[in-house]
Parts: structure tokens; sequence; C-alpha cells
């Protein structure tokens, strides 16, 4: 998730254990161990666009890396703030752990996916229970940790570290009730897929983006998951077939090697772009979830020579239209 909700849990949890002396200290410790695993952004080539998407949620995202990360945090804050924060290093290991553990588990909450089990596994765990960014979860986070540490109370740190799992439970009922209509529509259609998705819209529970497969083509719809439930039909993608879709590209190409990799990262949900079949899009998600135009993709160059990497593209601009139209799907309109 965002680095305020990840830095808020990360003070959360140590300061809900801590002694009231110690917890703003705690939260201190945590807020940056909380943080930290999302240094691996930092991990770039300018040589080759796509890097960062091996990295970023790995390593430092696996449950294996919590004693090592957690270690790093403990011994750079004790080391230079050592007598500012007046814990010892066993203290600080153990505030830095919890603070450092909570980041994982949260991103595998969201749809990016979390390679939990880093190396044993390149599983990406996307549970699919909260969008990146939450305010009904961030909000009352950050008030009940700066309440924690005004008034040194170790039972508002404990509340919103409850209140994260709760609203995990309550995305959870959301994505099963989206997911029930989604079953509901292949059936309507006469589909019968393997798995039907749901990836909750930015921002909220409520409007849900519901996937599934039918025949090599990835159907997607809107479900607003209100009292009652309503649906706004979607469209149809094929899924990327590399041979039918680009058969001039040269198999050994380092360009034919990015598809390999983008196509991975999306967990084989790739298709090319409508509007710009050189482009490769990770139809997983879109502004608005009746759409199939992706937030970011690959672009590829027929020109290109055998070493040329395929070029990493963000499209996220929602533009009035867009937004009037997300904003009414939202209420239910």
């Amino acid at each position: 998730m965002d680095p305020i909700t990840q830095g808020a849990l990360g003070a959360a949890l140590p300061s809900s254990v801590a002694k009231p002396e110690q917890l703003r200290c705690a939260a201190i410790v945590g807020v940056v161990a909380g943080m930290a695993p999302d240094l691996d952004v930092l991990i770039r080539s300018s040589v080759d666009p796509l890097l960062f998407l091996e990295y970023h949620r790995q390593f430092t995202h696996s449950v294996l890396f919590i004693p090592i990360g957690a270690l790093l945090c403990a011994a750079f804050l004790y080391g230079l703030f050592r007598r500012p924060l007046g814990l010892s290093f066993k203290q600080t290991l153990l505030f830095s752990f919890l603070g450092y553990g909570t980041h994982a588990l949260l991103d595998a909450c969201t749809s990016y996916g979390t390679l939990l089990l880093w190396p044993f596994s390149h599983h990406r765990f996307a549970w699919d229970t909260v969008s990146v960014i939450d305010p009904l979860v961030t909000l009352p986070l950050l008030a009940l940790v700066c309440l924690a540490c005004r008034y040194r109370a170790t039972q508002f740190a404990a509340a919103a570290v409850a209140w994260v799992v709760l609203y995990q439970g309550l995305g959870y009922y959301q994505q099963q009730r989206a997911i029930h209509t989604g079953w509901e529509l292949a059936q309507q259609r006469g589909h019968t897929p393997d798995q039907v998705l749901a990836k909750p819209s930015l921002g909220n529970i409520i409007l849900w983006r519901t996937m599934y497969t039918h025949k090599g083509s990835l159907y997607s719809d809107g479900v607003r998951t209100g009292l009652h439930i309503r649906h706004y039909p979607g469209n149809a993608i094929p899924l990327l077939d590399q041979l039918r879709d680009y058969p001039w590209l040269d198999p050994a190409s380092q360009q034919a090697r990015d598809i390999a990799r983008f196509n991975w990262f999306s967990q084989g949900y790739g298709a090319v772009d409508p509007s710009t079949p050189l482009r490769i899009i990770d139809a997983r998600y879109a502004m608005l979830p009746t759409e199939q135009s992706g937030l970011w993709s690959i672009q590829l160059d027929p020109n290109g020579d055998l070493n040329a990497h395929a070029e990493y593209v963000v499209n996220r601009q929602i533009g009035p239209t867009r937004l009037n139209r997300f904003w009414q799907m939202l209420r239910g309109h």
C-alpha cells in the first residue's frame, strides 16, 4: 500500500506492546521499519526498464527476509539515534521486527502481488481485499496512532491494528459478493471459467472489477457491492498470444524476453492494447472496472535490434470524463 499506511501500521503494532514510556520511541522505530521494505524501488536500471518490476515486492517483502530487514533497520536506528530513542538494542530490534513484519502482509492484501515465499516460490500473492490507496483504511489508522502517541496509550495502538484487520475482513466479504456476481454473469453468458477474480477499484471496497477467462479471452465487468448488487457490463479482450500477435518478433530477442517477464509480472493477464497494437497491457487493471485500457504496459519496437529492450509505459490519466463515470458507478447510478 501507500507509504503513509505502511508507516502508520508499522508504528501501530510495536506501539501496542510497548510500555507507555517507550510508546513514542516504539512508534518511531516502527514507522521506519514499516516503510523500509519499499526501498527496493531504488533497484532500477537505465538500460533495463523492467528491472524494477522483478525486484519490487520481491526479497525485501519475503517473510523469510523479515528478521534480516528488521536487524538492518535496528542497527541503523540504534547506531544513529541511540540516545534520543533511549532504547536498548534488544528493544529496538523487537520494535523493528514488529514494524517490518507488517509491511509484506499488508501489501499481499492488495492486487499488485507480493513474493511472500521468495526464494522458494516466485508466486505473487495478491489477496485483493483492499486497494493500494484507500482512505478508509489510512485515516482511522493514522488517527488512532496519533492518539496513541499523544496520550501514550497502547489501547489506541491496538485499536489501530484491529481496525486494519477488520477492514481486510470486510474487504474479503465484499470481494466474495463480487465474485459470486461474477460467476452469475459468466453462467448467463454460457461460460464456464476455472475461476473468477474480483479486484477493488481505487480507494474503496464498494466498486469491484470482476474478471474471468474463457476461450483465450479475458472478460471484465464492474460490480458495485452496496446494499444491493449492481452490475456494469464490461468488455472482453483476447489474452496475449505472442506467436499470433507478434509473428515478426524474433523469439531470441530481448523484446521477446521482456514480454515473458511482463507476462509473469501480470500473472498471465497480458493483452494487446486495443488502441495501440504494439503495446501490451496488464489487463488486470484499468481506471474504470469496465475498461480494457491498462494502467501500465510495455511498448514494442519492430525496428529494434536483438538486444533492444521493450519500453515501459505508464497510463494513469483519468480525466474529467472518466472521473465522473467512476463517481457515478461508485454511487450506484
